[in-house]
């Protein structure tokens, strides 16, 4: 099957999964993802920070971008244009949106940001465990993330939104890393969340290893001593 058949075929399953989703569970997810997400901002203390704002269906963090806002950090929303490009505007309030297309909406105030970014909250329908993701199709956040290679990327996700393999194309860009929901009400799906661990960090480890290989002193076989 070609990688756009794939895709298509993931993204139906997931709308449904998402649609028969029952109401208890999905706030109890949400309710732990908003926790998960606030702890990783408080880690990482990211001053600018680009958020999607979620539309129906998806993972409602509109909390944590309130809390974001009460803090003073620059929060930057899109705006979706014609040919894959987003508008990125200031958010100054909750309050002040206006609809956009296909269910969404972005900041009324029409005040740009060109700057660069500390971390990107990723929307997503699907991911996997090396950090791909499978997006709505309309190609705008592959472009984006390419021109952002110095913020730590994150997503959201539902246990049911985490696969073994995203159908991948050259172009796509994966996430650093995944925050999955796992509420009380589904403690049997904590397997299906476990993959997550692994690539939550992946890109620091990356990083560490790939030092580690450029150390003259371990290509002579030295051990580096504490410095």
């Amino acid at each position: 099957m070609a990688v756009t058949s794939e895709k298509k075929v993931l993204r139906q399953r997931i709308f449904q999964l998402r649609t028969t989703l029952d109401t208890a569970t999905r706030e109890a997810w949400d309710q732990d993802l908003c926790r998960q997400l606030a702890a990783l901002i408080a880690q990482r203390q990211p001053q600018t920070v680009h958020t999607y704002l979620p539309m129906a269906g998806e993972v409602d963090f509109f909390p944590v971008i309130a809390s974001l806002l009460a803090d003073g950090v620059t929060v930057v929303a899109p705006k979706t244009l014609p040919r894959r490009q987003l508008e990125n505007r200031i958010l100054q309030s909750l309050t002040e949106l206006e609809p956009g297309v296909m269910g969404t909406s972005f900041p009324a105030n029409p005040g740009i940001y060109t700057g660069t970014y500390d971390m990107i909250i990723v929307p997503g329908l699907a991911f996997d465990a090396e950090g791909y993701r499978l997006g709505y199709g309309g190609g705008y956040y592959d472009t984006f993330l390419a021109e952002h290679p110095e913020a730590w990327k994150v997503a959201l996700a539902y246990p049911f939104q985490v696969v073994d393999q995203v159908p991948r194309e050259d172009h796509d860009v994966p996430v650093d890393g995944v925050l999955v929901g796992n509420g009380p009400a589904c403690a049997q799906l904590r397997r299906v969340t476990r993959p997550s661990l692994k690539f939550r960090w992946a890109k620091e480890m990356r990083n560490e290893k790939r030092e580690m290989r450029n150390d003259p002193r371990l290509r002579q076989g030295k051990k580096p001593e504490n410095e």
